[in-house]
């Protein structure tokens, strides 16, 4: 074959091992990281299970007095939408899922005549949201691999602020809710007003029945925790988004390995076969030129 050809092939074959390489190491980084990622959710469940079980007994002992933090207004004039992606690609479709999703609920609020304003976690969603002409408010970033606790005081202090003070009447948050190592699915949650979550009996301690006296009062008390609850469900949202993040692009990254072996396996087939026919017509070209200097003589 021509050498020209053969140093194409040559070169996309070392190019497609160097991907793979890549890929192979970003494959193993993640991995690495989903089980840490699922100790921390773990590590975290018992308080947020106990935050949610505060909030519910203590709307049960004082329906009017948690209606102000709990009942959701009948008309909506204006929302927050919070939408958690990924600070980085390469994660099948996780950042997309969500981005999508939150587009939807944006164009489904506006359609009702509710004033949204979007604010976004993770620095995918300033590009997307541009091109389809949303405004983002504001986006942070730099804290979606991994979440501390004071990043969700910081998220949760911007959005309450604007709810306490009358500029929202309801906060909704869009992000991938971690089920298992095999199923993760993206929802969207209603942050403010608090929503009374179901507890389970069998998840932690079992809930104490009979009469519980709260000491301040139980529209007090609720305006104390309000902004404790918030911060743990945005916790744990950021911290479900990590180990989502985590095992996408686990996934994508195992496909993309395998996928540069299966090409890289092609390229060198073809290379081989082109080979193999260049030195079948040279040998050729040899013995015809030798049959025709015998002839000659």
């Amino acid at each position: 074959m021509a050498g020209g050809q053969e140093r194409i092939l040559r070169r996309r074959i070392k190019s497609v091992q160097s991907t793979r390489k890549i890929t192979k190491a970003m494959e193993l980084i993640a991995a690495s990281q989903i089980s840490r990622s699922q100790a921390r959710i773990i590590a975290n469940r018992p308080y947020r299970n106990g935050m949610r079980r505060i909030i519910v007994e203590a709307a049960k002992a004082d329906p009017a007095g948690a209606a102000k933090l709990l009942a959701t207004p009948e008309h909506v004039e204006s929302a927050i939408v919070l939408v958690l992606t990924g600070d980085r690609g390469l994660s099948g479709s996780y950042n997309s899922s969500a981005l999508r999703a939150g587009e939807r609920l944006v164009r489904k609020l506006e359609g009702e005549g509710t004033a949204v304003r979007l604010y976004s976690v993770g620095k995918k969603a300033g590009a997307f949201y541009r091109f389809r002409g949303i405004d983002l408010v504001e986006g942070f970033v730099a804290m979606s691999d991994r979440p501390t606790f004071e990043d969700a005081r910081r998220i949760a202090a911007t959005v309450a602020t604007l709810f306490v003070a009358g500029e929202a009447q309801q906060v909704l948050l869009v992000s991938t809710r971690f089920l298992s190592a095999a199923t993760q699915s993206v929802e969207v949650q209603q942050l403010l007003p608090l929503s009374l979550p179901d507890v389970p009996e069998d998840d932690g301690p079992k809930v104490l029945k009979g009469y519980t006296e709260f000491e301040p009062e139980v529209a007090q008390l609720l305006k104390t925790l309000a902004p404790k609850a918030l911060e743990s469900e945005i916790f744990s949202a950021l911290l479900e988004g990590a180990a989502s993040f985590h095992i996408s692009q686990q996934r994508a990254m195992a496909a993309a390995t395998e996928n540069a072996d299966e090409l890289g396996q092609n390229l060198s087939r073809i290379m081989n076969r082109a080979r193999q026919d260049s030195i079948t017509t040279e040998i050729m070209e040899i013995v015809g030129g030798a049959e025709a200097l015998r002839s000659g003589k």
